[in-house]
């Protein structure tokens, strides 16, 4: 393959777009900004109902792979077609061993169009699906592949240690969100995680202006999926706390998931109809303007039973950039981000007095809140815009494409 000219990377990803991944939308849009040509490998069709407005500013291409009815004569098919294109793929497919047959069929057509567009590099998002394609697709073309690894996909029950560390020894590099996940994945995995390199998500600064938060409405703004590791059972139990102290309040959280109709029946048990509402999706813009106009962001998250917890929200992120004070726990990377009592508030995880207690604490004073709006704004501006960490990225991507070390581990 060849190493010189422009940076042309391939995207693998699960599903694109998806709701709930604005941050590789806007690192795709970061790297096509600075010149760098984009393809996506969107191993399966969205199901989602509600996009983000960014997904139009995106020029790439998306490659949708086939994700269901394929039989053994497709795979062979595939794997035929990629071997007239790829020189040495049969000898490759040692690589593919313990691999349901969907990822080698998928990956063997990537493999073809890296060959037939010259594409230099492949990167996946999170560890799971992504990476198993990319990995092969990356041995199959001789191109380095890296990925980077979030959340879930490290600490979920259904990680399969072997498979993780595979991966981790095959890339050329693996990019985490956190100094919390690359501390766990070097503890956990050892030489095997020795080039794991923490770059934050990034936050394309230009869509979030920041406000102050000193003359906002009493208005608690949550935002996420509804599931156990957001926490949100706690932040209702918390409501009705600051019910009963006499707080004016009210408490509104966007999302749908799971979990929905537990939270409505804990709002109703609880009496607080009127002070907390579930609103369902909402677009990207109505997402923003819910977070700009509250008085404070709840961000409760927890870790799951079944060990599932957030990496590094982008919920977080946002709300630091538009100048509403964040209330989140001491769970993963959250610490690092809001260097607590600093750039926001951090509390126990499932502790709803405690966390009533910093809600209150902000909904209360006006002073605080515009202190820690502006510190958080500062540290999403020197740490976390999207144009300084996608740069560290292609610095990554260049690095691995450049180093005959890294190629030949690669490709062994």
């Amino acid at each position: 393959m060849r190493r010189e000219g422009p940076l042309r990377v391939g995207y693998v990803v699960k599903r694109y777009p998806r709701y709930s991944e604005t941050f590789i939308v806007a690192e795709i849009s970061a790297h096509e900004a600075a010149g760098v040509e984009v393809e996506i490998f969107s191993l399966f069709p969205p199901n989602d109902t509600h996009f983000q407005d960014t997904i139009a500013r995106v020029r790439a291409p998306v490659r949708y792979l086939p994700s269901h009815g394929v039989k053994a004569a497709d795979l062979w098919a595939a794997l035929e077609e990629a071997a007239a294109t790829v020189p040495g793929l049969w000898g490759e497919l040692e690589a593919a061993r313990g691999v349901d047959a969907l990822s080698v069929c998928q990956a063997a057509m990537i493999a073809c169009e890296v060959r037939r567009r010259a594409t230099g590099h492949l990167h996946a998002h999170f560890a799971t699906s992504a990476a198993t394609v990319a990995r092969l697709a990356s041995r199959f073309a001789k191109v380095p592949y890296t990925f980077t690894a979030h959340a879930k996909d490290i600490f979920h029950e259904s990680v399969r240690p072997d498979d993780l560390r595979r991966k981790l020894g095959d890339a050329a590099a693996v990019i985490t969100v956190s100094d919390y996940n690359r501390d766990y994945l070097t503890r956990t995995y050892g030489s095997a995680a020795a080039r794991v390199r923490r770059v934050y998500n990034g936050l394309d600064l230009e869509q979030f202006h920041f406000a102050s938060p000193a003359e906002r409405p009493p208005r608690i703004a949550a935002v996420g999926r509804l599931v156990e590791k957001k926490g949100f059972t706690d932040l209702v139990e918390a409501c009705a706390i600051l019910r009963d102290r006499g707080l004016a309040f009210r408490c509104e959280i966007v999302g749908t998931g799971p979990l929905e109709l537990a939270l409505q029946a804990l709002v109703q048990r609880l009496g607080l109809q009127g002070r907390v509402q579930l609103l369902g999706p909402r677009p990207r813009s109505e997402v923003i303007e819910h977070i700009r106009s509250a008085a404070v962001l709840a961000a409760p998250c927890v870790i799951g039973s079944d060990g599932d917890r957030d990496g590094l929200p982008t919920v977080l992120l946002e709300a630091m950039a538009l100048g509403t004070p964040c209330v989140s726990t001491e769970v993963t990377g959250i610490p690092e981000l809001l260097q607590p009592s600093e750039a926001g508030l951090a509390v126990p995880q499932h502790d709803p007095p405690a966390l009533a207690a910093a809600l209150e604490r902000l909904l209360g004073d006006p002073a605080l809140r515009v202190r820690l709006a502006r510190h958080a704004r500062r540290r999403v501006e020197a740490e976390f815009d999207i144009r300084r960490t996608a740069a560290r990225l292609r610095v990554i991507f260049q690095e691995a494409r450049s180093a005959p070390a890294l190629l030949a581990e690669a490709a062994r």
